[in-house]
């Protein structure tokens, strides 16, 4: 029954149990390692949450970065990161590109756009969001907006970035739901092939682009910020396997936790569902400590460093959560 299963807001608010580490989260500064050149062609460094820089063949992208302090249209309440970032913006290395994904403060932060806009770094993003970023101060002809289906080649790179369909919403007032659109991205260069799922819940649009597009050699998918009753939302860390099978595979990056607090599951609840169920499907776990640059291509143990930050886990991962109904698609 997802009516009985739909959190309270007072269940949401009140709900305390491990939704914050009790301790600091280790953090690596990934800048002497982006001085040195990846030897696949593909390297992928997680920044929290959803903020991950990308190097694909010469070029680097940055997905939905949230550098502020708080994932909200204010400083002074709303959730709060765990973590800093491993680097500021300053330190970044040059950009090729930024992804933006969709409208929701936890991706499309105000003030991390302000300072990107002063960069003349190119934002690829859907259809409507242009406007906040204009708003923001990035000049329109930075901007370029993509329908799901839609491509763009980046300037002077062998790089196409194609919008492809998640299913999710958009909106950052009372009075702008679904304005804009939200999209998963799909980046493609002669050697290498990427998907960023942004925020979605499990659809049958994944078989779709595994059809048009072929196999990944690195996906990244959202686990974070999950509810039984949220799955045609977000996907959490059983649905995101189902949907890397759906697109076929490929190393596996989980983004959107370890960040924020935006649900009431503890904070390393999607970690550890994954290390417990990942490795008996064969699944190619990327779960790097935050601000280590990884290279897809060279397999790397899972090492569990989630567990030390606040002692490790005082309950087992819950695992086997109910799906939101019958899936109108196989998934097997």
């Amino acid at each position: 029954d997802l009516a009985a299963a739909r959190p309270t807001l007072s269940e949401f608010i009140c709900h305390a149990g491990r939704r914050v580490p009790g301790g600091e989260l280790p953090l690596l500064d990934p800048r002497p390692q982006w001085l040195t050149s990846d030897k696949s062609g593909l390297r992928c460094t997680w920044l929290g949450h959803s903020t991950v820089l990308l190097e694909i063949d010469g070029a680097r992208l940055l997905t939905d970065p949230v550098f502020g302090l708080r994932a909200s249209p204010t400083r002074l309440a709303g959730p709060k990161r765990f973590h800093p970032v491993p680097v500021s913006l300053q330190q970044l290395p040059p950009l090729s590109a930024v992804l933006l994904s969709h409208d929701h403060y936890d991706h499309l932060c105000h003030a991390t756009v302000r300072q990107l806009a002063r960069l003349d770094v190119p934002f690829i993003t859907s259809l409507g969001v242009g406007a906040h970023l204009e708003a923001f101060g990035v000049r329109p002809d930075r901007i370029t907006e993509l329908d799901w289906w839609q491509s763009h080649e980046l300037p002077g790179r062998d790089l196409c970035i194609t919008a492809t369909p998640s299913q999710h919403f958009s909106g950052r007032a009372l009075k702008d739901r679904n304005a804009t659109l939200w999209s998963s991205f799909v980046i493609e260069s002669p050697r290498h092939r990427v998907f960023f799922s942004g925020d979605t819940g499990l659809t049958g649009e994944y078989a779709a682009i595994r059809e048009r597009f072929g196999a990944f050699d690195l996906v990244m998918l959202e686990v974070g910020a999950f509810h039984p009753s949220w799955g045609d939302i977000h996907l959490g860390p059983e649905n995101a396997l189902q949907a890397l099978a759906l697109l076929g595979g490929g190393a596996f990056l989980p983004v959107h936790w370890g960040t924020f607090s935006l649900a009431m599951h503890a904070w390393d609840d999607p970690a550890e569902v994954l290390a417990e169920l990942a490795p008996a499907r064969g699944v190619q776990l990327v779960m790097p400590m935050l601000g280590v640059p990884v290279e897809p291509a060279h397999e790397m143990p899972l090492v569990p460093w989630w567990r030390e930050v606040d002692g490790g886990r005082a309950e087992p991962a819950h695992v086997e959560r109910p799906l939101p109904g019958p899936l109108p698609w196989p998934v097997d």
